[in-house]
């Protein structure tokens, strides 16, 4: 081969050479596009919380957290992009579906609440990190099953923080998910206390022992704070 034709063919291997590694550039860039969308993605707007797109989409609250790890449920930003687990890779809750009566609102709004047929007006609305503890004395400071005001422990007594929320407030929960409690929503009260509830958090009594109430973890849910 004479140098003069030389020059050609290594000019066309350096052009072949540079859209080869442009196709596999765009190969890359497709597949981690691809890759990226492969979860479905929602983008969240001023009102966005766990429970109003476990509601939207029809998941439970703890599929949403568990799919959002890094995501503060107390400060979702608008504009944040949250990923929502698909049927085929939600994730498995540790409890089972609640099977008691339900005390179920027939309507919920931002300004009204409906409960067996009686309207309660809403004060307010807060996300909140919940826990579970049943009326092992050892849960309860040595009082075993009774409230901060002596009352037995029943479905509905949740403590609280009272600077955030006052003993007595009637409160309508909703978000949860554990077997002993009403499936759907809650109308409870704040009526006791405990030195781990500070802040956005609440305690929700549930019947059993302690370490079946254990599995009840963390759950994010919505209170409605109920004028009294």
């Amino acid at each position: 081969m004479t140098q003069s034709s030389m020059k050609p063919f290594s000019k066309c291997l350096k052009q072949w050479a540079r859209t080869a590694a442009a196709a596999l550039l765009g190969v890359s860039i497709a597949w981690s596009a691809a890759s990226a969308d492969a979860a479905s993605v929602h983008v969240a707007t001023k009102t966005t919380t766990f429970w109003t797109l476990s509601q939207y989409y029809g998941l439970t609250v703890q599929q949403i957290a568990a799919a959002n790890p890094n995501v503060n449920p107390n400060n979702i930003i608008e504009g944040q992009r949250l990923s929502i687990p698909t049927i085929n890779n939600t994730f498995k809750l540790a409890s089972t579906p609640a099977t008691s009566v339900s005390t179920a609102a027939s309507a919920v709004s931002n300004d009204s609440v409906t409960v067996s047929g009686k309207q309660y007006d809403v004060a307010r609305t807060i996300q909140m990190t919940a826990t579970a503890y049943s009326a092992d004395p050892a849960e309860n400071g040595g009082w075993g099953g009774l409230d901060y005001f002596g009352n037995s422990l029943k479905v509905g007594t949740v403590a609280v923080d009272p600077s955030q929320i006052p003993l007595g407030t009637k409160l309508y929960i909703v978000g949860y998910d554990f077997a002993g409690l009403p499936v759907g929503g809650m109308l409870a009260t704040a009526l006791d206390v405990g030195s781990a509830i500070k802040g956005n958090r609440i305690d929700m009594f549930v019947p059993g022992t302690a370490s079946e109430v254990s599995n009840f973890g963390f759950q994010y849910v919505k209170v409605y704070v109920l004028e009294s």
